[in-house]
């Protein structure tokens, strides 16, 4: 099984990427979905994350309405959509699919499958 987050890059603040997760190797049936990231110096931290029958998204309060993942979304690729970037959403974004209660994912306690990252940067 192999995840693989794409889609980062250089943007200016206030602008915006789509970062995308590819996975291959399996079937994904009934898992739900999360993406994390970790800047510089500092620990991997909870971005977003949908369920496996996108009743429920979830996301961190840094990142609440500027970020989607859109709701229809729940079979890779898994998409995040990110708008009105900031300098400090600067980080490698790496995604992960999970087996078990959704809400567990935000947690960071992802039962199942991590990704490649991808890098984005936000200059000011």
């Amino acid at each position: 099984v192999q995840l693989q987050a794409s889609g980062g890059g250089l943007v200016q603040a206030g602008g915006f990427l789509r970062l995308s997760c590819a996975a291959t190797g399996r079937t994904f049936n009934r898992y739900s979905w999360g993406w994390f990231r970790q800047a510089p110096g500092k620990e991997r931290e909870f971005v977003a994350a949908i369920s496996w029958n996108g009743d429920n998204t979830y996301y961190a309060d840094s990142v609440k309405g500027r970020f989607t993942i859109p709701r229809d979304n729940t079979k890779p690729p898994v998409y995040l959509q990110m708008n009105s970037l900031k300098p400090e959403d600067t980080a490698i974004y790496c995604c992960a699919a999970h087996w078990g209660p959704p809400e567990n994912i935000p947690t960071g306690k992802v039962s199942g499958y991590w990704g490649q990252g991808t890098e984005v940067t936000v200059s000011s």
